[in-house]
């Protein structure tokens, strides 16, 4: 009772001197309640996050690692990531995440950049690239224009100088047999790589053996102009056409739908994208479609005439002289090099060009053997306008 009496002698309500004694105790008690929630929850909060960085990411998604999701934040984010073509193309990508990268399509048509449409160039060869001074001759001054990919025996390295528009354009390889899936798997390495790049629209396939029969402004006009890829796909009845069918490709392929063409083609750049992600039609012409059946003249233009029947020019943009017979197409060495030969190519030659006829009917010809570089380069100027 002494602090009441005190109180009251002091002339104090006692109850007053209780409140502001509570008072002065709740805000410390407070203070020290928050302190220590504050405390805990720190404390939970590292446990948590060692806790989810440990196991939980590890056991929902091995696939990603911590230094993977710090270089995604690492990345500068801008267009530029996305829209600069890989500078090194020997990536250690498989082929199936290969196509399933180059698979990827904007849904939104309007670039916002300046994109200015290319054309890939895609050498299949099985070594060295011969003609390639002549090549070389055709894309100078075109620089932004044009892009170059490789497609040789894997154990075949390429040594161009710097200086060279093939130096380091040689893509990871494997095996391709003449007449096997694994040309065409050749080919849709290449088309997946030139994807890789979204400025490429349009893609040609060519040869060690193939040379340009134009300059490139009037390649680049003819074919950017085009309303049509260049692919043929026909019917042909006899053994070397429907003769090479196997009923066991149905439902997915019917004889009906059974078309033939050259291996050497140009796509733009929706038909490229169908062609590498493609799971419908190749398992079936990769267990049907052996030799005597080659897949190479079958595949794309079977599966292009059923999917894009209107895309298609139905034709070839690469001259061959079958003339000779055999399984194999004439080749022409340094003592055929003449004038009246590329006369004979460029004169008597009808065909459709945006569904009106007309004389320029092939941009390329095959096939040169390696001693007809020096007089293809004597005549480039004259006949060929480079």
């Amino acid at each position: 009772m002494q602090p009441i009496v005190v109180a009251l002698e002091q002339g104090k309500d006692p109850a007053t001197t209780v409140r502001v004694n509570q008072s002065r105790v709740l805000p410390l008690r407070f203070l020290q309640c928050f302190l220590l929630f504050l405390v805990l929850g720190l404390g939970i909060s590292i446990v948590s996050l060692n806790t989810v960085r440990y196991f939980g990411i590890q056991s929902l998604s091995p696939a990603v690692t911590r230094s993977t999701i710090l270089r995604c934040f690492d990345e500068p984010q801008s267009i530029g990531t996305w829209v600069t073509p890989p500078s090194n193309l020997l990536h250690t990508m498989n082929d199936t995440e290969l196509f399933w990268r180059a698979s990827f399509v904007p849904q939104i048509k309007e670039y916002p950049f300046k994109r200015v449409r290319k054309i890939a160039f895609m050498f299949l060869a099985k070594g060295p690239l011969p003609l390639a001074p002549l090549w070389e001759r055709f894309f100078k001054g075109h620089e932004g224009f044009y892009s170059i990919y490789v497609h040789s025996l894997p154990s075949y390295v390429h040594n161009f100088i710097s200086s060279s528009v093939f130096y380091k354009r040689q893509i990871p390889s494997q095996i391709a047999e003449w007449g096997r899936m694994s040309m065409c798997d050749a080919e849709r390495r290449l088309l997946a790589n030139a994807l890789l790049d979204i400025s490429n629209e349009w893609f040609i396939l060519v040869s060690e053996s193939c040379i340009p029969l134009q300059n490139f402004s009037i390649i680049y006009h003819y074919i950017s102009r085009s309303h049509y890829s260049f692919m043929g796909a026909f019917d042909e009845p006899g053994p070397y056409g429907r003769g090479r069918y196997n009923w066991q490709m149905q439902p997915e392929v019917t004889l009906a739908q059974w078309r033939k063409g050259s291996q050497w083609f140009e796509v733009d750049r929706e038909l490229a994208v169908r062609i590498v992600q493609d799971s419908k039609y190749y398992p079936k012409f990769k267990e049907f479609c052996r030799p005597a059946c080659y897949v190479d003249e079958h595949y794309f233009p079977t599966m292009l005439s059923i999917e894009v029947p209107h895309r298609l020019a139905n034709r070839t943009l690469t001259w061959t002289d079958w003339s000779r017979g055999g399984a194999h197409p004439a080749t022409f060495g340094k003592a055929d090099i003449r004038e009246g030969l590329f006369k004979k190519i460029f004169e008597g030659q009808t065909c459709l060009y945006n569904n009106q006829p007309s004389t320029v009917c092939f941009l390329f010809a095959r096939k040169f053997a390696p001693s007809a570089l020096d007089p293809l380069l004597g005549l480039a100027s004259k006949v060929f306008g480079f």
